[in-house]
C-alpha cells in the first residue's frame, strides 16, 4: 500500500486553496493486540481512500504501540486526509469514521482535527454523536 495516495491529479494543484487537511488519529482499544489494531487502522484508511478526497497520507508519527511490528506511521493510527472544503466531503469522511467505529464494538476512539479544532468520536449514543458531529461540520464548512 502506498504511503501517500493522491486522488486529484493535476486538478489538485488548481484547487489547493480550497483544500482542508484533516488529521485523523485512531486511539485503539488498549486491550487489542497491536497487529489487530494495525489491520483495523489500515481498513479505515482503505475506506477513506475510496472517498472523493484529494489525498491520504501518514500523519505525524509518535511512539509505536508496544509490540507493534514495523515502522509504518499508519501503524500508529495517524492519517492526514486532504479534502475539498466544499461539496460535503467532510460530512462523508465523518460518516465513514462513525460507521467504522460502529462496526467495531470495542473502545476505539478516533479524533479529527482541523486547524487545531478537534472532535473525538467514540461509542457515544447516536443522538449525542450526531449533534457533536453536526456542530463540528458546521464550524468547518460554514453551513
Amino acid at each position: 500500500m502506498q504511503d501517500d495516495v493522491s486522488t486529484g491529479g493535476a486538478e489538485t494543484a488548481c484547487r489547493a486553496a480550497d483544500v482542508v487537511s484533516v488529521l485523523l488519529v485512531v486511539a485503539p482499544d488498549p486491550d487489542h493486540d497491536p497487529e489487530v489494531v494495525e489491520r483495523l487502522v489500515r481498513s479505515l484508511r482503505a475506506e477513506i481512500v475510496e472517498l472523493n478526497v484529494e489525498s491520504v497520507r501518514p500523519g505525524p508519527s509518535g511512539a509505536a504501540p508496544e509490540g507493534a511490528k514495523g515502522s509504518d506511521p499508519v501503524t500508529f493510527g495517524a492519517v492526514v486526509v486532504a479534502l475539498s472544503a466544499s461539496g460535503g466531503v467532510l460530512s462523508v469522511l465523518v460518516e465513514t469514521v462513525r460507521d467504522w467505529l460502529g462496526r467495531h464494538s470495542t473502545r476505539h476512539r478516533v479524533s479529527l482535527t482541523i486547524d487545531g479544532d478537534t472532535i473525538e468520536l467514540e461509542r457515544a449514543s447516536d443522538a449525542e454523536r450526531r449533534d457533536l458531529v453536526d456542530a463540528y461540520i458546521r464550524r468547518h464548512t460554514g453551513g
